[in-house]
């Protein structure tokens, strides 16, 4: 069963597109022993936003709303789109269970496969389920209908 993953209580700034799909977002997939996530975008920040919201959604992460904020800056760099995905939703699976934080506030940018995130969160409250790693399983940046789009594969 897909699901649709509607990233509460975030909205999305961009626009909705004529047949009623958000223009950037996150679905899960069926798969047969790992977790599969479709992600799609108007643009590469965004895309890897949406990779790191629909990730923390699929373990059933919640934040400690009453613990103080935490910010956190990131500085990756890579030669494709597809490393420098993995390198950044690997970066905050290591944050996740080795700080116990997570965050819902991205302010990316990506210029010559240089990735440079101002991250705000908070202490992880629950979570349901965990990632052990993000795979490169047919895993590629592509342009489609919304944008960008990728299918990212978890090993579990």
């Amino acid at each position: 069963m897909k699901k649709l993953f509607s990233p509460e209580p975030y909205r999305s700034p961009h626009r909705e597109t004529r047949d009623d799909v958000p223009s950037a977002g996150f679905r899960e997939n069926e798969h047969t022993a790992d977790w599969e996530l479709s992600v799609w975008a108007p643009d590469l920040p965004g895309l890897l936003e949406q990779a790191a919201r629909g990730m923390y959604a699929l373990c059933s992460i919640s934040l400690d709303g009453s613990a103080a904020r935490r910010e956190h800056a990131l500085d990756l760099t890579a030669p494709d789109s597809e490393t420098l995905l993995v390198s950044f939703l690997e970066e905050l699976l290591y944050l996740a269970e080795q700080e116990r934080i997570a965050f819902d506030t991205f302010k990316i940018t990506v210029a010559e496969g240089r990735l440079k995130a101002e991250l705000s969160g908070a202490p992880i409250r629950t979570q349901g389920k965990e990632i052990k790693a993000v795979t490169y399983h047919n895993l590629a940046v592509r342009q489609g209908p919304h944008g960008l789009e990728a299918s990212i594969v978890f090993d579990v």
